[in-house]
């Protein structure tokens, strides 16, 4: 190969490796890109600070611990969590844990708004629903619509042949007069609902359907692995445990799926 062949030569392989530098550039994520990234995905298995304080609130009034309510109150309002949103909470809480417990809660959340009034704290009062709540033939109409887009299509159930009345209370109930007060989205009913089956021996199977529902909703499953560590840290371990199993046997029937 004589010197002019050479020169070619080399000339070409330079340029082929210059280019093949911009491309890897251009592709490349920055510094910056990379952090968006990765803090995007963390964000995405992170609940808000508002929505970690919706969970022990929603567990003591499952529970029925006025005392420690009463804590989880006071912080999930200095969280950001408003009067009404307090409210929807343990409005919705009749559908899980019965109307005592439910009235008992919301006497404890009016005694705790008015305490902080004395103390000169004023907390935003909230969005009450946008549209009127359906009646008869057509709350029952919304709660199917409703639970079926929850459930991710029509519920199915011995029971509900055993006992089609449940099946009407749910979609009226829970899924029509509940679910159609749109001044609570339904990732913090679900966190809510979570919260109260959490706290409720008994009720695992409730506890693992209402995971699958959360995800549903676009709740995480690392979203609801860090809800398990604030039952840890701010409700009890039972509660906890409850709660990260539920959750363990929803991602591996989904799995298998």
């Amino acid at each position: 190969m004589n010197s002019t062949q050479h020169v070619k030569r080399f000339s070409k392989l330079a340029l082929g490796l210059a280019i093949g530098a911009v491309a890897m550039m251009e592709h490349a994520p920055s510094h910056g890109q990379t952090s968006a990234a990765t803090q995007r995905e963390s964000a995405s298995d992170t609940l808000s600070m508002r929505q970690q304080a919706i969970v022990p609130i929603a567990a003591f009034g499952a529970s029925g611990d006025m005392a420690r309510l009463a804590t989880a109150l006071n912080q999930g309002l200095d969280a950001g969590l408003t009067v009404n949103d307090a409210k929807e909470v343990l409005i919705q809480l009749y559908a899980y844990a019965g109307f005592p417990r439910s009235l008992n809660a919301l006497n404890e959340l009016m005694k705790v708004v008015e305490a902080r009034k004395q103390r000169g704290i004023q907390d935003a009062q909230g969005q009450l629903p946008g549209r009127p709540i359906p009646t008869g033939e057509a709350l029952l109409a919304a709660g199917t619509a409703n639970q079926t887009k929850l459930l991710g299509g029509p519920a199915k159930g011995a029971i509900y042949d055993f006992a089609p009345v449940v099946d009407q209370y749910l979609k009226s109930h829970l899924f029509g007069a509940i679910f159609e007060r749109d001044n609570f989205d339904w990732q913090s009913r679900e966190l809510a609902t979570v919260g109260m089956l959490s706290a409720l021996p008994g009720a695992d199977a409730q506890l693992q359907a209402h995971m699958g529902f959360s995800m549903n909703v676009g709740i995480t499953a690392g979203q609801l692995d860090q809800l398990t560590k604030v039952l840890a840290t701010k409700v009890d371990g039972q509660a906890a445990t409850r709660a990260h199993d539920a959750l363990a046997r929803q991602l591996a029937s989904r799995t298998k799926s």
